[in-house]
């Protein structure tokens, strides 16, 4: 079958092909019930816009960059699907770059990349989104970007985000832990580079202050966001003379390792132990039990960033502003009220 063109989204929205490549370009100055119209007649027949002929046609190649540095796949697979839906809605593309974060060298990688790929804008995930030298650097050479990070309230920086409130996530988590009677709660910390893992220990240390509970270092483990550092981080705390009722992973595959140290060690979760983590990833669903948690709306954080970018690119600029998120606490089988002693 031939491939539907914008004449035919034009006909069957009935309205003009300028119209059209408005709606694609997400120009403001088209009213909402015609954009609705053709939203839907690209929806009805699977239109997809030509991102190369558009690209030959002008300057632009209609391109952004997604660059990250992330040892969590789940999160980063979340992050592309919910930036290339928005894409393909648009008639973008979405290139994936990896890189270091912490290379000296990162500023003027990503400035040849966009040059390079003649890539539009960038969308950063944490920890780039985090490094200010970065974000400097990207604006004076005059590159567009839209940055996702962790912060409890909008920045206020001048620069674009989408920002997500992990420390009042944590608070709620380690609160539900308090709740259910635990006093001796341990913590293991995610990486130090990202700005999710102290944002969301100060929630953790809150909660505990706000409750009158000392707070112990040594129920503190740090590491870095993966299943092994879960692992090794309990099995230090299991350890400890007097071990913690409760642990609060820095997210789902930290937890996930937790568990696994609790089943090698004979600890039955939840009655000797509760375990929560944190972003709602498949390791909280598909665990045994299944892991207290916090939902991160990862795709859609994603998705919000990516319209925030385009409406940068678009030839009639819209203002869209910096949006939060915030984490709901999700209780599930891993956490109970201490087993009282004999």
């Amino acid at each position: 079958m031939r491939k539907p063109t914008i004449r035919d989204v034009a006909k069957r929205a009935s309205v003009s092909l300028k119209t059209v490549s408005r709606v694609i370009n997400d120009e403001p100055a088209v009213r909402e019930r015609t954009r609705a119209k053709v939203l839907k007649a690209i929806a009805d027949l699977g239109y997809q816009p030509d991102v190369s002929a558009r690209s030959l046609r002008g300057a632009r190649a209609y391109a952004v960059g997604l660059v990250y540095d992330n040892p969590n796949p789940y999160y980063i697979i979340s992050v592309q699907n919910g930036a290339l839906s928005v894409c393909r809605e648009r008639g973008f593309g979405l290139q994936i770059h990896p890189c270091n974060s912490a290379s000296s060298n990162l500023p003027e990688e990503l400035s040849d990349l966009v040059a390079h790929a003649r890539l539009d804008g960038l969308i950063l995930a944490p920890p780039m989104s985090e490094r200010m030298g970065l974000i400097r650097h990207l604006a004076a050479n005059k590159i567009k970007f839209v940055r996702i990070l962790s912060a409890a309230e909008d920045p206020n920086d001048g620069f674009p985000c989408v920002y997500v409130d992990d420390r009042d996530a944590a608070y709620d988590i380690t609160e539900h832990l308090i709740q259910l009677g635990h006093q001796r709660i341990g913590f293991i910390w995610g990486g130090a580079a990202h700005r999710s893992s102290p944002e969301r220990y100060k929630g953790y240390e809150a909660a505990l202050k706000d409750y009158a509970i000392p707070l112990d270092k040594k129920l503190i483990v740090h590491g870095d966001y993966s299943f092994d550092d879960g692992f090794r981080g309990a099995r230090k705390l299991f350890a400890l003379k007097s071990r913690p009722t409760a642990i609060f992973g820095s997210n789902d595959e930290i937890a996930a390792g937790v568990l696994a140290a609790a089943k090698s060690a004979g600890i039955e979760v939840p009655s000797d132990l509760s375990i929560a983590g944190f972003e709602d990833s498949p390791f909280s669903k598909q665990s045994w039990p299944a892991l207290t948690t916090a939902r991160q709306a990862t795709e859609t954080i994603a998705r919000h960033a990516a319209q925030l970018l385009l409406a940068q690119l678009s030839d009639h600029p819209a203002r869209i502003g910096n949006e939060g998120f915030s984490p709901e606490l999700v209780i599930r089988g891993s956490t109970a009220p201490p087993r009282m002693p004999r």
